[in-house]
């Protein structure tokens, strides 16, 4: 084994994504094919494969970052990405089933450049989509008939159960005004770094490892789902509609306490005493009232913060890879990857 350092014939992050898509997606779409009709017509709709009447469009399901972590990892420990695609599928189809559940519970208008699912077909048929995609996710481990399923299986069902309590605790900070930026940290890290640190755990042990190794893998998913949640609420915040699919400074107008937001209000700054004052008003916020915000937590610090955070809990994430005894080459690919996600034209 060789370290993350060696580069030799290393692929771009679009050269793996593609890659990914192109291993990954037939055995999705089998998954979800086998989902009753009502629920297909809203899976299909919400990855994108087909427009809100059932006619196939040329989408793509998102980004694919955890199925891609799922193979990398396999082939890091020694395994074979094809052996690894039942864990993509289930690790995809749960990220999918938060989404549907989350855009619920948001009520986000918008994903992915156009409606959400439950605006278009109900908030009850998306539910239960994206309940019909989560019971999928365990049969498709169960049916790889792989030596690790029944693990994969309990190590995917304990993420699911911490993706439900960040959820909730995101759920909590609406109706508070004394969320702390740990809180606000410790829920960031349930509801995305779990699930990538569960990509990279069952990547692992698809390809044959155990104990320690499938343990580093797993906390380097974390540190990087933590530093990939810091740079997506920038994106959040300023981000450009055209990459985010959503409305600038969406997250301000919706009034969420993100880990910016949270790291300027906690500062001692006359900007975070009127950022206070303006956030936590109990009224929606115009347009320029909320630019005005924008510039607070930029003032504030928060902005700033996490963009240190980010590049941070990067350099811990690769500290973990670098001593897991990863493949000469998907121990740097992976590397590239998380380089590539944390930064995404911040």
């Amino acid at each position: 084994m060789a370290t993350i350092e060696d580069t030799d014939n290393i692929r771009s992050s679009t050269e793996i994504l593609d890659s990914t898509r192109e291993l990954v997606l037939p055995s999705l779409r089998a998954a979800v094919d086998r989902l009753s009709p009502a629920a297909r017509a809203v899976a299909t709709y919400h990855l994108g494969w087909r427009d809100e009447h059932g006619t196939p469009v040329h989408g793509q399901s998102g980004k694919t970052l955890r199925s891609a972590l799922v193979l990398l990892t396999a082939e890091a420990v020694g395994g074979s990405a094809e052996a690894a695609v039942p864990a993509a599928v289930g690790v995809e189809l749960v990220h999918n089933f938060s989404l549907l559940h989350d855009d619920v519970i948001d009520g986000d208008e918008t994903r992915r450049h156009r409606r959400t699912a439950w605006s278009v077909f109900g908030s009850g048929e998306a539910i239960l989509a994206g309940d019909a995609l989560l019971a999928t996710a365990t049969d498709v481990l169960v049916a790889s008939e792989h030596p690790a399923a029944t693990e994969t299986v309990h190590t995917l069902s304990g993420t699911v159960r911490t993706l439900i309590q960040g959820q909730s605790a995101d759920l909590d900070f609406e109706r508070r005004r004394d969320v702390t930026l740990a809180e606000c940290e410790s829920m960031a890290t349930a509801k995305t770094g779990s699930l990538l640190g569960c990509a990279c755990a069952l990547g692992a042990l698809f390809g044959g490892a155990t104990g320690a190794g499938v343990d580093k893998l797993h906390t380097f998913g974390e540190y990087l789902g933590l530093a990939f949640q810091h740079v997506d609420d920038l994106l959040g915040i300023w981000g450009d509609p055209r990459q985010t699919g959503k409305p600038v400074h969406s997250d301000l107008r919706a009034g969420k306490k993100t880990l910016p937001v949270l790291a300027a209000l906690s500062s001692d700054t006359p900007a975070a005493e009127q950022l206070r004052t303006l956030y936590y008003r109990g009224h929606p916020l115009s347009a320029p009232e909320v630019a005005r915000v924008a510039e607070l937590v930029e003032s504030a610090g928060g902005k700033q913060f996490s963009l240190d955070e980010a590049d941070r809990l990067l350099s811990l994430a690769l500290t973990e890879l670098a001593t897991a005894g990863t493949d000469r080459k998907a121990g740097p690919e992976l590397a590239e990857l998380a380089r590539v996600i944390t930064r995404r034209d911040r």
